[in-house]
């Protein structure tokens, strides 16, 4: 029986890890892989030969294909926090700006100007500004995702005329109210069995 049970352990712990190189991972449960607990359960899978059955770290890194200082920092938080050390940490900043509000209006304010520049134009012109200002430097993609955060009706304002802005945004009403003056008429021409199949 006990031989049994090390097989089957053997065969899932040899087709998780072969699994987990290919990066063809499922769950039972269909958690996505990615996740806190699909990444943990793959780090145990990893870890578990070395954990239970003795096997050499680096045996299980080769066989994994990690790095074995990825494997002995997983093992390192394992045994300081249990199976929970393995999740991935948290940034506290992660999704938020850190940005001071007045350069992401000069951002804002540049992307607005006219003729329009390019955003590579931007970030050069705000390191600098930064720079003076003692602020921390912004990263190019930074700078992208604020200038993309940009309603592009306002671009469009900003950089053409009122005339492509009416063309371009205000159509849509003029077609509403086109289709809102056709449906009375729709009904009533159903209302005297006009559109009556039979």
């Amino acid at each position: 029986m006990a031989v049994f049970r090390e097989l089957r352990h053997l065969s899932t712990s040899v087709r998780l890890t072969t699994l987990y190189r290919t990066g063809a991972i499922t769950m039972a449960d269909d958690r996505v892989p990615g996740t806190n607990g699909t990444e943990v359960a793959m780090r145990m899978a990893v870890l578990r030969p070395y954990l239970i059955d003795n096997v050499p770290l680096t045996k299980v890194a080769v066989d994994a294909a990690i790095s074995i200082r990825t494997v002995r920092r997983w093992i390192a938080r394992y045994r300081l926090s249990g199976p929970a050390g393995l999740m991935r940490p948290m940034r506290p900043e992660a999704g938020t700006r850190t940005f001071p509000k007045e350069m992401v209006e000069l951002i804002e304010g540049m992307a607005l100007l006219k003729p329009p520049s390019s955003i590579a134009a931007i970030h050069r012109r705000i390191v600098i500004l930064a720079a003076e200002q003692g602020w921390r430097k912004p990263s190019y993609g930074s700078v992208r995702s604020i200038v993309r955060e940009i309603d592009p009706a306002m671009l469009t304002l900003a950089h053409e005329s009122s005339a492509v802005f009416r063309d371009k945004y205000e159509l849509v009403h003029r077609h509403r109210g086109s289709v809102a003056k056709l449906v009375p008429l729709f009904e009533t021409a159903f209302s005297f069995g006009v559109g009556h199949c039979g």
